[in-house]
């Protein structure tokens, strides 16, 4: 029998989709599974982008440019400059939503065995995007004790060696929902400039920030135009995860030519897609307002919930729609299964997932578990219940 390739056995398998099965059988069952597993809201995606699909005028179902469609990018350079990024068209990658972004990013900028810096915990895919492109993914350990604060200068520096080619964030995070301040990103531009390193910015996240916050990107600041790249998608900032359509944006002339022939490999992004892109960028502003304040009311009654929990701890996070909670478990990845496979409260169960996989070090996040607050408030409260239930009853419960 052929064998698979090295690389598949290497490629690691997604912590927030690995328990679906458990899933799929605790409903076979009948039993009502809320999931806080996965950053697919149940917002509405706003409806000028949903409009523009359906009422697509088209004879033919073309090929687009590679780098995407003019009017398309001409309006996201606009949206940019209105963030104060000044951005022009030629400047901006479409992709196959952020993923592809961040996989153009990294075969652009690295080598075989090259090295990143990533804050750890970190999106899980980071870790297969790395995989696939042959980077070596150097984490520099955060702790939830501050809320998953930016790891010290000194502690990026240690790891800072001749293969060090960039550091990459996610702003606000996945997983853990902190808000970079300005200082943190000071600190990284002067890291950067210093150390002759990208600074890769995922800011799939940049409209969800609480409580008066103000983000800040690496476009922000000054000096640092060719070490920047951002990764941008329309998936969180619209509701709109299943359109696939991302972007890469960068004022370095080199990172966009070379990231322009790996986009001419895969021929081009979706014509539709870039349609209703395009729609959304005409959403108004209250569409925002009424999403953030939905978030940030999610936000309080999951937090509140998880530090009423006995033995529970969690930060409040400050963006995005995800925190990480420790749990009072031997085991938050055995925990994760056993509460879909063999626990139940009036007939309801929650999924979440493991934190391990948000790491790259062996042995960190096993009694954390990372939720999304990406359903109703009142499924939230049911689902904190059954979570709670679940910790009194389960076999591996560490004694405090």
């Amino acid at each position: 029998m052929p064998k698979v390739s090295s690389k598949g056995e290497q490629m690691p398998a997604s912590p927030i989709r690995k328990l679906t099965p458990f899933a799929e059988k605790a409903k076979k069952k009948g039993i009502k599974v809320y999931h806080l597993n996965i950053g697919q809201p149940d917002i509405e995606t706003p409806k000028a982008m949903l409009d523009a699909v359906k009422n697509a005028n088209i004879n033919v179902w073309e090929y687009t440019a590679s780098e995407g469609t003019e009017s398309y990018r001409t309006k996201l350079a606009a949206y940019y400059s209105k963030l104060n990024y000044n951005i022009r068209p030629e400047d901006i990658i479409v992709t196959l939503g952020g993923s592809e972004a961040i996989l153009i990013a990294l075969r652009s900028c690295f080598d075989i065995d090259d090295e990143i810096l990533i804050p750890e915990p970190f999106y899980a895919n980071y870790n297969a995007f790395a995989c696939q492109t042959d980077v070596v993914v150097c984490p520099i350990a955060s702790s939830i004790e501050t809320g998953f604060a930016l790891p010290s200068v000194k502690e990026f520096e240690k790891y800072i060696n001749q293969r060090t080619r960039a550091i990459m964030i996610c702003n606000p995070n996945n997983p853990t929902g902190y808000l970079y301040s300005r200082e943190e990103m000071e600190d990284l531009k002067h890291l950067a400039l210093k150390h002759d390193l990208f600074i890769i910015a995922d800011e799939a996240y940049r409209d969800f920030c609480y409580d008066g916050k103000t983000f800040v990107s690496p476009m922000h600041l000054d000096g640092i135009d060719d070490n920047v790249i951002i990764v941008d998608t329309v998936s969180k900032r619209y509701s709109a995860c299943g359109a696939r359509l991302g972007a890469l944006i960068t004022k370095n002339k080199d990172v966009i030519s070379t990231g322009l022939k790996f986009a001419q490999a895969r021929l081009s992004a979706g014509m539709l897609e870039q349609l209703a892109g395009e729609a959304a960028l005409d959403t108004p502003d209250e569409y925002f307002e009424k999403v953030n304040k939905e978030y940030t009311e999610r936000r309080n009654i999951l937090v509140d919930s998880l530090n009423k929990m006995d033995g529970v701890y969690c930060p409040m996070p400050g963006g995005a729609f995800y925190v990480v909670a420790s749990l009072p478990v031997d085991d938050a990845e055995n925990f994760c299964k056993w509460i879909l496979d063999e626990f139940s409260f009036e007939n309801q169960t929650v999924m979440i997932a493991p934190a391990a996989g948000f790491y790259a070090t062996e042995g960190k996040g096993l009694n954390q578990v990372r939720l999304a607050y990406v359903i109703n408030q009142d499924s939230i409260k049911k689902a904190m219940i059954c979570l709670e239930k679940a910790l009194q009853e389960y076999p591996g419960r560490l004694v405090q």
